[in-house]
């Protein structure tokens, strides 16, 4: 969604998500709002002359009225500027606010003597974004003059003015930098006057702005618009490591929201006694570890032990005063066990969104791996199961492994075994070729690998046994059969 009211047109609102009024990227932090619009003013009243209007970036500045133009907030206007030319930027306060805006920052009525010249027409809109187009082109250009010129400075931001005769760029830098040769070139290249304006780190984040640690947009580039100064006494009150790459924003100096709960941190210190690093007793003398500011707790431990013993403020205090007195406590840890006797209310966890287990996703996994597993072809059958064996089998190498025949097989009675070796002769035919099968009982029949030369001559030997009662019967029936024909 863009903005309505924005002259630039259609740019997205920021983290503020204001609908209008903005001049660059949607970010209408020096927005006000005017509380006191509602409210009926006396009839002899006699509206302020002094209006405020905002410009590019955090800047601000009080114009006086003479004409009495009617405006209203986010109209705008054509201003007076102090090198000559006119400027245009947005009305941001009306009325009595301005005057404890003025109060606010500390500026008199007499000291506001540039004057408001008129609402912006189309030709001055017009001539403005034609302006604001080459802020872009114009800051690349100059930061390659810049590097031509080895001079160790960076062009962060360039502001033109409404008439499009005065471009103002603001760089940073670690100390003075010398470019009367940059401004000649940079005069040559865009015939316009030029003022080169040294700003610090936090407001070149400021105006670039960016994402911040915590996930949102930076202070900074969305509402704030005053930097105080940021010490590191300030982590150290709050408990916090003292690691530069946590506690640096991306201005690279600290975070400006170390400021922000440092009240809150120094009022819970007020209770807490100072100087208390030594605790001495009749075992020795206990150091201090730790102190819990919201709790009110605070850790000692003894020089030979690991275990830290948990107090509460009101005993070191008393155990301090023991000490000044020269009485000393036989141990602390007498303390810390009617510390702990005292019941503890425990926070009972209640799981709305049903996804508490971290390693749901590996069981499901394991699952998948163990159905994968479990295949047709690769079942096993269970160890300790009596198998009644049909005849002597002859032994099988390693890694052959019966295979179930496809198709069509007469029905077999669990727990017989295949034997491995090829089929009998079959009456009234000629002895079949070794085959790769194998004959069981029943006659079902399964698929094997040939075990080599030596197996087929076992295997022969063993059916030319198992088919000799067949002969002796034959001839016993051929004898019979001679006795009855004589």
């Amino acid at each position: 969604m863009g903005c309505g009211s924005c002259s630039t047109g259609g740019c997205t609102p920021a983290g503020c998500k204001s609908n209008g009024s903005c001049l660059t990227n949607g970010c209408s932090k020096l927005d006000v709002y005017d509380w006191l619009s509602d409210m009926d003013m006396p009839s002899n009243y006699k509206p302020f002359s002094i209006i405020e209007i905002k410009f590019k970036g955090s800047r601000k500045d009080f114009y006086v009225n003479n004409d009495n133009i009617y405006l209203e907030s986010g109209e705008l206007v054509a201003v007076e500027t102090p090198t000559g030319g006119y400027d245009i930027g947005h009305v941001s306060v009306t009325g009595e606010l301005v005057r404890m805006q003025m109060q606010k920052h500390r500026v008199k009525e007499e000291d506001v003597t540039k004057k408001i010249y008129r609402k912006a027409t189309a030709a001055d809109v017009e001539k403005w974004k034609a302006a604001k187009d080459l802020e872009w082109e114009t800051m690349h250009r100059t930061r390659k003059l810049a590097l031509e010129l080895g001079l160790s400075m960076k062009i962060s931001d360039v502001d033109y003015q409404g008439d499009k005769t005065k471009a103002t760029f603001y760089y940073t830098a670690e100390g003075r930098v010398d470019f009367r040769e940059l401004i000649k070139k940079m005069a040559e290249a865009f015939r316009i006057r030029i003022e080169m304006r040294q700003i610090g780190m936090r407001q070149e984040a400021s105006r670039l702005g960016g994402i911040g640690s915590c996930g949102r947009e930076l202070c900074c580039s969305t509402w704030l618009t005053d930097f105080k100064t940021v010490s590191t006494s300030a982590a150290r009150y709050q408990n916090l490591s003292l690691n530069t790459l946590k506690l640096a924003g991306q201005c690279g100096k600290l975070k400006c929201c170390l400021n922000y709960e440092l009240d809150t941190y120094m009022d819970a210190l007020k209770g807490i006694p100072d100087n208390v690093n030594v605790l001495k007793t009749e075992k020795g003398d206990a150091r201090l570890q730790k102190t819990d500011i919201f709790k009110k707790l605070m850790w000692f431990s003894y020089p030979m032990e690991d275990t830290w013993i948990p107090l509460e403020i009101d005993r070191v205090k008393e155990i301090q005063e023991m000490n000044k007195q020269g009485v000393f406590p036989e141990d602390l840890g007498e303390s810390a066990a009617e510390l702990e006797s005292q019941p503890v209310k425990v926070l009972d966890y209640e799981n709305v969104v049903g996804q508490d287990s971290l390693t749901r996703l590996d069981e499901r996994n394991k699952k998948k791996k163990k159905n994968k597993n479990k295949k047709p072809g690769n079942q096993q059958q269970p160890q300790g199961e009596n198998r009644p064996q049909q005849g002597n089998r002859p032994s099988q190498q390693q890694g052959n492994k019966p295979q179930q025949l496809q198709g069509n097989r007469p029905p077999q009675q669990q727990g017989n075994k295949l034997q491995q070796g090829n089929r009998p002769q079959q009456p009234g035919g000629k002895p079949q070729q070794p085959q790769n099968k194998v004959a069981n009982a029943e006659g079902a029949t399964e698929i094997v690998q040939a075990e080599g030369a030596q197996n087929d001559g076992q295997n022969r030997n063993r059916n030319n046994r198992r088919n000799r009662p067949n002969k002796n019967r034959n001839r016993n029936n051929q004898n019979k059969s001679n006795e009855s024909g004589s």
